[in-house]
This record gives structure tokens, C-alpha cells and sequence, in this order.
């Protein structure tokens, strides 16, 4: 017997029906499947079903032997990875080999399986732009749950007709430009554009173009949302990355972030603390990895210098 702390049962309360008890100490009999008071005996529900396995499993792969489910719905793909596919594999379920013979026919049955898997035009777009995002997403270094967003995002976009006339490489550089920015994964247009090979001019406009048709909202990027990857790039300690984002919040407590590029702002603050920490890095090396110029760096550090009135021990 254990103790349920909260379940999904047919009363409201969970707690012991019996006016006089009213006891919250209620006891679940698996071997029984019913719902019993601790107080006072009462038995509150019977016949509870059961949904977990029959089965036991003491390590993960010994559960992925006895699991009969399949694999959880993938999104990246067009019909969410929910239709049967061959494997690659030559060997038959027993683990012997696969004559030469058969292997011909287990080919053409997998070429034939690939086909059916497409029956229209909007599928096949989406095998298209999903090979795209994938590749994109791929050399951007992004995760499966901001790639997944984007996969969400293209659909809502096909479904609406918003890609008619338009190259399906820019939609799905707008679509995973839109994802990075909700998942608070700092991408700068010009890294999409470059990537995805188209500019950054008709990116920007087609990003603005996706938030009005599907009604998205996409957050502003912040100098703070930078931070983490420029010092995990540069090779900065973690306290220098603590003291730049204390910067950034002063500064933005001072109103002179307003109107400012994040990642210039981003890369004065590593600059900033990197000074005041003693793990100085040159105003070129940050420049490089936030993709702005030294003189931006230069004019945004000399803002925080005479706002922040913060000494630098040289």
C-alpha cells in the first residue's frame, strides 16, 4: 500500500468522504485498485485501473527492451514520425544475415515505402524544408527543442498559404530565426542569413512579415541573452560573465542601453568586466566572436565607464 499524495479520482476532494473523518490520509491497494481511508476504514473508490506497465525494469536499456510503444512524436518531421519505415539494417529479427537475394527486395520495398510516406504537395514541401532546417540547424549548433519550435512555427505559416512565391530556404530561415529568439537562443540575423545563404535584408523582412501573418510573439533580444555564449567562447571564467551581466543591469537601471545593438552592448560588458576581473581579452578578439566592430565596442565601453562611475585598475 502507498500513500497518494494527489490522483485524478471521481470525487472533487481528496479527501475521505465520511462527513465525520474528513481525513486527507488516503491509502491506495494496488493488488486491490481501491482507494481507502487511513481514519476510518471507509473504501472511497474501487476498480481503479491501473495505466502504468505490468512490467519491471532496474536499468534503461532493459526498459527499452520490454517498452511495446514507440518512439515519441517528432515534429521536424512531416508526418511527425508516426508512419511505419524500414530500417537499413541486413539482418532479420532472429539476428541471422539476409540472403543476397532478398536483400534486392527489402530495397525496392524501402524505396516504395519512402514514396508512399509523401502523398501531396504539402507533404513533399515539408520534407523539403524540414531537410533544410535540419541542415540549418545543424551548422547554427541548435538544439532539437528550438529546432522542434521552428518545425511548429513553418507549419502554421504553410497552413495560412504565406509561402506562395517565395523560396522555401528563406521561410525556414525566418521560421528558425523566430525560434531562436522565443527560446532565448541569442542568434543575430546576419549568422542566420550567412548560413542559410540568402540576405540579410530579405530575412529581416520576411521574419517581420511571419509575426504579422501568424500572429507570433517574438521577445527582443536583450545584451544579457549574449553573455553566456560570448564567455563560453572567449574562454572567460564564470565571474566574469556574473560581473557583466551586474554591468548590463546597471546600465539598463541608468536608461543608456536604450537604443543600443545587443550584442554591442554585450561585448563592451565582457570587455568591461574582463578589466575589472583581470582576465582581459582585446577589444579585437571579443569583436570577432560578437560580429561588431572594435569601435563599437570602444564607444559603448566608454558609456558604461562615465554612466557607471566604476574604476578600472589597470
Amino acid at each position: 500500500m502507498v500513500i497518494i499524495e494527489k490522483c485524478q479520482l471521481k470525487h472533487d476532494e481528496n479527501k475521505c468522504s465520511e462527513f465525520e473523518c474528513r481525513s486527507i490520509n488516503l491509502v491506495f491497494d494496488d493488488s486491490r485498485g481501491e482507494l481507502i481511508c487511513d481514519k476510518c476504514g471507509l473504501v472511497i473508490e474501487e476498480h481503479i485501473i491501473d495505466r502504468g506497465p505490468e512490467w519491471r525494469s532496474f536499468t534503461t536499456e532493459d526498459q527499452k527492451n520490454k517498452s511495446r510503444v514507440g518512439s515519441p512524436i517528432n515534429y521536424t518531421i512531416h508526418d511527425k514520425g508516426l508512419s511505419t519505415t524500414l530500417g537499413y539494417g541486413y539482418r532479420d529479427a532472429k539476428g541471422g544475415k539476409i540472403a543476397p537475394v532478398r536483400r534486392a527486395e527489402i530495397y525496392r520495398l524501402r524505396r516504395l515505402q519512402r514514396r508512399a510516406r509523401i502523398t501531396n504537395c504539402r507533404e513533399r514541401n515539408l520534407v523539403q524544408a524540414f531537410r533544410e532546417l535540419g541542415r540549418l540547424s545543424s551548422q547554427l549548433g541548435i538544439p532539437r527543442s528550438t529546432k522542434e519550435e521552428a518545425a511548429i512555427i513553418y507549419k502554421k505559416a504553410w497552413e495560412t498559404k504565406m509561402g506562395i512565391g517565395i523560396s522555401t530556404d528563406v521561410m525556414v530561415a525566418a521560421t528558425l530565426y523566430a525560434a531562436c529568439r522565443i527560446r532565448k537562443n541569442p542568434l543575430t540575423l546576419d549568422e542566420v542569413a550567412k548560413k542559410a545563404r540568402i540576405s540579410k535584408k530579405i530575412l529581416g523582412q520576411w521574419f517581420l512579415r511571419l509575426k504579422k501573418t501568424i500572429n507570433l510573439s517574438v521577445p527582443l533580444n536583450t545584451p544579457r541573452d549574449f553573455i553566456s555564449r560570448f564567455s563560453n567562447e572567449l574562454k572567460l571564467s564564470d565571474k566574469v560573465a556574473r560581473r557583466a551581466i551586474k554591468i548590463l543591469e546597471d546600465a539598463k537601471d541608468e536608461g543608456i542601453t536604450t537604443g543600443k545593438t545587443p550584442t554591442g552592448l554585450a561585448a563592451a560588458a565582457l570587455y568591461f568586466a574582463g578589466e575589472l576581473e583581470d582576465e582581459r581579452r582585446t577589444k579585437l578578439e571579443i569583436a570577432k566572436v560578437a560580429q561588431v566592430t572594435d569601435v563599437t565596442i570602444r564607444n559603448r565601453y566608454k558609456d558604461l565607464v562615465k554612466n557607471l562611475e566604476i574604476e578600472v585598475t589597470v
